[in-house]
């Protein structure tokens, strides 16, 4: 009798007991697998979609005048600070001036303003973003060579370890020529 109850929670080649905990607690093992695969094909599709094809001069042209703004404008404002030290009547006569500037300007300003840092943000993240992905779909084959290079490493178990070869266990440890300790020897013996 305790034999077929044992068959019935544990026999015919399924595992009663775990197939009834799998139902009110996810499986753990198949949870992570499911998790790893599915990071694996969104770095492999991130990795994909944005590859880096070649830019044209046009394109790089194009990239330099965009470099132009940001300095200008950081520079422009420390002139700013500047000008108002060396003549507060030239810099107060330019910003009596600006105080003329109507309200509906500066806000069409401050959204074309808004616009270009908020677009070159944006291309600026993206670019960001294929990197990491090329950097990401690199990472497998960088742990592989890390782990292949320690493996190399003097101080790991069996880097130096002939094997079942006897003969290459004997050419290791029997001395050979060496003509630079020669010739040190030589000259250690003269002195």
């Amino acid at each position: 009798m305790v034999i077929d109850i044992l068959r019935a929670l544990f026999g015919g080649g399924t595992n009663v007991v775990r197939e009834t905990a799998e139902v009110f607690r996810v499986n753990a093992e198949a949870a992570d697998q499911r998790n790893t695969e599915t990071q694996r094909a969104a770095l492999a599709q991130m990795a994909g979609e944005f590859q880096l094809q070649n830019r044209g001069a046009f394109d790089r042209f194009i990239d330099g005048l965009n470099r132009i703004p940001r300095p200008a404008m950081a520079l422009g404002t420390l002139g700013l600070f500047v000008a108002a030290m060396v003549d507060p009547l030239w810099f107060g006569a330019r910003m009596t001036g600006l105080a003329l500037v109507p309200d509906p300007l500066w806000w069409l300003l401050g959204a074309i303003v808004s616009f270009y840092f908020g677009a070159r943000h944006q291309a600026k993240g993206q670019d960001f973003q294929r990197s990491i992905a090329a950097t990401m779909a690199r990472a497998p084959q960088v742990v592989s060579t890390i782990a292949a290079l320690d493996a190399l490493r003097p101080a790991s178990p069996g880097a130096a370890d002939a094997g079942p070869d006897s003969g290459l266990a004997l050419a290791a440890i029997t001395p050979s020529e060496n003509p630079a300790l020669d010739d040190w020897r030589r000259r250690a013996a003269t002195m």
